[in-house]
């Protein structure tokens, strides 16, 4: 079933009120509780909002919150800078267009493909629109139909992934998951993003419980560690840049480390 953005707003608040108790946010516990959590009307309390207001976000209904409701519900949710960043992106007017494959600026492509180190350049899909030739001698995107050059159907779903990062592979997958999320929400509901979420609930046996925890996370840099089945043993420190050509792209860097440096 599509979903809308005013949806994954209401799921996204509800999944952050059953994180809090009462204990926790300095008000009382009254009678019984039946579900996890704070009830709506102790979170519209904090908030400082009508009960009926907040009832209606948690509904998805079309509502427009203004920016000191979301920087109160904020608050009152206790959440942190990526959190309120997704709230707020998540209240704003939605983008009515339907998704289109990005296009990489010849430049940019240029620069990817003069890299000695592996790179490659992802849209907001994370589909994998360029690489070059040191990510396809350690990822082989080119050995992959087009329809799967995309990093999370690669990771979640291969089963050459599970043996590249091996006992790392959790870890991995369900932070790639988490950074995901903040992109599929503002695009909820288009058939691009909906194929893509389906795809990855039938290849991914775990996927769903990471999905549903609704955890939002922030691209940064880090180390990957790979067991490749022609190098062995590979260390990577990694860094993600966004393009200046279009906010939608992404250029990943990998810089070899030696394996034995890792803690």
């Amino acid at each position: 079933m599509s979903r809308s953005r005013h949806q994954e707003l209401a799921d996204f608040l509800r999944s952050r009120r059953h994180r809090l108790t009462p204990k926790t946010v300095g008000l009382p516990t009254v009678g019984r509780r039946r579900t996890p959590g704070l009830r709506r009307e102790e979170l519209a309390q904090l908030a400082g909002i009508g009960v009926d207001w907040y009832v209606r976000l948690e509904q998805g209904r079309a509502v427009s919150p203004s920016s000191t409701t979301i920087d109160s519900l904020a608050k009152a949710l206790r959440l942190g800078k990526v959190e309120h960043a997704h709230l707020r992106a998540l209240a704003s007017p939605p983008d009515r267009r339907l998704f289109a494959p990005e296009k990489v600026p010849p430049t940019l492509r240029r620069v990817v493909e003069s890299l000695n180190q592996p790179a490659y350049v992802t849209g907001r899909r994370w589909d994998v629109l360029v690489w070059n030739i040191a990510a396809e001698d350690i990822f082989g995107f080119g050995r992959l139909a087009e329809g799967d050059r995309n990093t999370l159907v690669a990771v979640l779903t291969g089963a050459n992934a599970r043996r590249l990062f091996g006992v790392h592979w959790a870890e991995q997958a369900r932070r790639m998951v988490t950074e995901f999320r903040v992109m599929h929400d503002l695009w909820a509901g288009d058939p691009a993003f909906q194929d893509l979420l389906e795809r990855l609930r039938a290849g991914c046996p775990e996927f769903e419980d990471w999905w549903e925890a609704h955890d939002v996370g922030q691209s940064q840099s880090g180390r990957k560690l790979i067991t490749h089945p022609r190098k062995g043993d590979l260390a990577f420190d990694y860094a993600t840049f966004q393009a200046y050509d279009d906010a939608g792209l992404k250029l990943v860097i990998y810089t070899p480390v030696p394996y034995t440096s890792v803690p």
